[in-house]
């Protein structure tokens, strides 16, 4: 993995040597996908509804809210809130059971930025109650300066209002963030933030991750160092 080659920064632009992170959760920091497709499997036969071909690739990163009327559930919003509710309910089940697997990289990274005073939060359609059981078995929840969630949005993703509420949490201007997502749907919300991304290729290959400022394998190709350096790449090319 190598950045663009480019011209030495400018010594009249004086550079921000300090980016602010927004992780997005699901296929970023944790490998929870099997425990999500299952739940989505386990609702539909629990109440008989019909589940189309490749519908968790196209619903990743979306909010329940979205995915429940594109699966043809209906779109009565009492209805949509119960399906979705018991859906991470049957989520928490399979976590308790089961347990989730934090991906190669994250933890090693998230210690270095915390280490480097790096602000650092989640931006993630994931409900609340599935990020507090997972600190609880992780320790991850103390690695996060702040947290938002689909319950603090009004708009899910690729809305950019959960990035952009993430970098007011952590007082940041959006052109200094930098969002690791792995989601078509949160690629295009950092976009809309105006945001730098670098995306991860645990949902996608990294040829579909071109639109990215910086694609990588997993987040152990990751480090402060090249995070400082995207952003400085930002500034050099807007200079």
């Amino acid at each position: 993995m190598t950045l663009p080659r480019t011209p030495r920064f400018p010594l009249n632009v004086t550079m921000p040597l300090i980016p602010a992170i927004l992780f997005d959760w699901d296929g970023v920091v944790i490998d929870s996908a099997r425990e999500h497709e299952r739940s989505w499997e386990l609702l539909a036969s629990e109440r008989g509804l019909p589940l189309p071909m490749g519908h968790f690739k196209a619903g990743f990163g979306k909010r329940n809210e979205v995915i429940i009327p594109s699966l043809g559930w209906g779109d009565d919003p009492a209805v949509v809130q119960e399906l979705a509710d018991r859906k991470e309910e049957l989520y928490r089940s399979l976590v308790a059971l089961e347990g989730v697997t934090v991906l190669p990289g994250a933890r090693e990274l998230l210690a270095a930025l915390k280490e480097e005073g790096i602000p650092r939060a989640v931006g993630s359609s994931t409900p609340r109650g599935n990020l507090d059981a997972i600190f609880a078995v992780t320790g991850l929840g103390e690695m996060f300066d702040a947290v938002v969630c689909g319950c603090d949005v009004s708009r899910g993703k690729p809305d950019p209002e959960v990035f952009l509420r993430g970098a007011s949490l952590l007082g940041a201007d959006p052109s200094q963030c930098i969002v690791i997502e792995d989601a078509f749907a949160g690629i295009e919300a950092a976009r809309r933030a105006a945001m730098s991304v670098v995306g991860v290729a645990t949902t996608h290959p990294l040829e579909e991750l071109s639109t990215c400022d910086l694609a990588v394998s997993s987040l152990a190709e990751v480090t402060p160092d090249v995070l400082k350096e995207l952003l400085a790449e930002r500034v050099r090319r807007t200079a």
